[in-house]
């Protein structure tokens, strides 16, 4: 388990390469992926038990399923980190023939990538089908999921939230990146979602409010709150509020980095702002 210190010198690394790999490629989603680098990184490196020896069934793992895909950016840059694969291999990202595909794939067979991600709205369901199957396997380690709130627009998400609520899935910790931005602008001008805290509640989850999402302290006392909350016949699910582009001044308070690769000269002025501690691939 990573200390908050070694979280600290890890996520400003995660941050240089999820700029890097856009750039090299002009190509890819930097502003929501350098918005969850905190919370991936403490997922993977303080809260979530597995092993780098990886397989798909992860029995007696706990298990995590990114369903805005297009954040993958940051889901390899953990992965890497985190031992499931070389580091020398983010070089790779969106190039033919790469493992390291856009979004996420499973025939190229990259570890630590149990779905094909990325048409948003799937994952809520895939989680809970994981769920359930460790349940019936009687295993007792947690499933958790990431969402976009954009992609709460999708109503597949809600038929799933109501199935998870009805039938109690209480092994599962669904996260929602609250950063209020969707790549045609604000999510209340594109499509407003209202009150979801209130909405998932409705719906019969526990709902866990982490208002400062880019904190590490507070992601790691959230996720030890949704922990603590689970198994009581109910879903758990944490509303963090992050900042889009998180770490690079210009990126943030703007949903135009959504999908947008920096310049040369933009990714200088980026990585100036997050030094390399862990050494760049």
């Amino acid at each position: 388990m990573a200390t908050v210190a070694q979280l600290q010198q890890l996520i400003p690394q995660v941050r240089r390469d999820i700029l890097r790999m856009v750039h090299q490629v002009n190509s890819g989603h930097p502003g929501g992926s350098l918005g969850c680098a905190e919370f991936i990184a403490v997922l993977y490196n303080h809260v979530m038990k597995y092993s780098t020896e990886f397989d798909m069934d992860g029995k007696n793992e706990d298990l995590f399923f990114l369903s805005n895909g297009h954040i993958s950016p940051v889901f390899y840059s953990v992965l890497a980190r985190s031992g499931f694969f070389p580091v020398a291999e983010l070089a790779t990202f969106r190039k033919l023939n790469s493992r390291l595909q856009g979004h996420p794939t499973t025939h190229e067979g990259l570890p630590g990538v149990r779905i094909a991600s990325g048409s948003l709205g799937q994952g809520m369901s895939v989680a809970i089908g994981a769920a359930e199957a460790k349940k019936l396997n009687n295993d007792s380690r947690t499933v958790y999921s990431l969402h976009g709130d954009g992609e709460l627009q999708e109503g597949q998400n809600w038929e799933a939230i109501m199935y998870a609520g009805s039938k109690g899935i209480d092994n599962l910790i669904s996260t929602i990146d609250y950063n209020k931005q969707q790549i045609d602008g604000s999510t209340n001008d594109v499509l407003a979602l209202g009150d979801v805290g209130a909405k998932l509640e409705a719906f019969g989850w526990i709902v866990i409010d982490v208002k400062k999402g880019n904190d590490i302290e507070a992601i790691i006392a959230g996720l030890e709150a949704a922990k603590a909350a689970s198994g009581k016949q109910k879903p758990v699910a944490i509303l963090l509020h992050t900042e889009m582009g998180n770490g690079v001044d210009f990126m943030m308070h703007t949903h135009a980095w959504h999908g947008k690769a920096p310049s040369d000269e933009q990714l200088a002025t980026a990585l100036s702002q997050n030094e390399e501690t862990l050494g760049d691939y």
